[in-house]
């Protein structure tokens, strides 16, 4: 996908979260993230939206952290998501495509980064605000396009568990496979675990010790925790492990 692409996807999955918190209230349960209320999806959502624009607008190019989340609720906060979200919009669009700014995962460029990291983050709190709203993974999964999808998987896979510091590992070597059913041949993962941080490759070499197969759009959601497994064949305590081990949390910086 091009950067132009993640930013359209990013436009519209930022309008379509702050419609489905509206429609929940801030007071609302969000199931798919436990112990959080619309308000902290708002909050958290919002101010990464920030911190992602302030890279490309002030062009840092180190790390710098977060400057927190607001004291707001109710209709205050919905405006002030809004406004961060469309603001880091027009921030990447009015961007040029040379811009230098820190960045933590490998890209074409920064700003191909973050309008990927940032498409990929929305969509994810999307459909967590979705949830808050009554509508189940699965039904947010449909709007999710395959290939959007899928190369969140590669983001997942290739980019996040690629670091040092993945705890997604197993003490003897084991294979985890992932096939999406509704793209041309290729969509398919191996990940090969081990000690060490995981390896992925793009292919379907070899036999593997679990296989999980369904659309692109419900593998990228059950790789983020967000919903069921699909289909599950061997050994299914594999995905027992990544429930247990792969969650990619906020806090410290996001390079380390």
């Amino acid at each position: 996908m091009e950067t132009a692409e993640f930013i359209r996807v990013l436009d519209r999955e930022g309008r379509s979260l702050a419609d489905a918190a509206a429609g929940a209230g801030t007071d609302a349960k969000v199931p798919t993230c436990p112990g959080w209320q619309v308000r902290d999806l708002l909050r958290h959502t919002g101010m990464v939206h920030r911190w992602a624009g302030s890279f490309v607008a002030e062009g840092h190019t180190t790390y710098h952290p977060v400057e927190g989340e607001p004291d707001l609720d109710g209709p205050e906060l919905l405006d002030w998501f809004r406004d961060g979200h469309r603001r880091l919009v027009d921030t990447l669009v009015a961007a040029p495509p040379d811009v230098a700014c820190w960045h933590f995962l490998p890209a074409p460029s920064p700003l191909a980064f973050w309008a990927r990291r940032q498409a990929h983050e929305t969509a994810v709190h999307r459909v967590d605000a979705e949830s808050a709203w009554g509508r189940t993974p699965q039904e947010s999964a449909r709007s999710l396009p395959a290939a959007f999808a899928a190369d969140g998987i590669d983001e997942l896979l290739s980019g996040f568990h690629a670091r040092p510091k993945s705890r997604l590992r197993t003490e003897e070597p084991r294979v985890l496979r992932l096939r999406a059913t509704d793209l041309e041949e290729g969509a398919v993962w191996t990940v090969r675990l081990s000690p060490e941080p995981p390896v992925t490759e793009r292919t379907a070499d070899g036999d593997a010790d679990c296989e999980i197969t369904g659309t692109a759009a419900q593998l990228h959601l059950a790789l983020w925790n967000r919903g069921p497994f699909p289909a599950v064949t061997g050994d299914a305590a594999l995905t027992t492990l990544w429930r247990e081990k792969s969650a990619v949390t906020w806090g410290q910086r996001p390079g380390r």
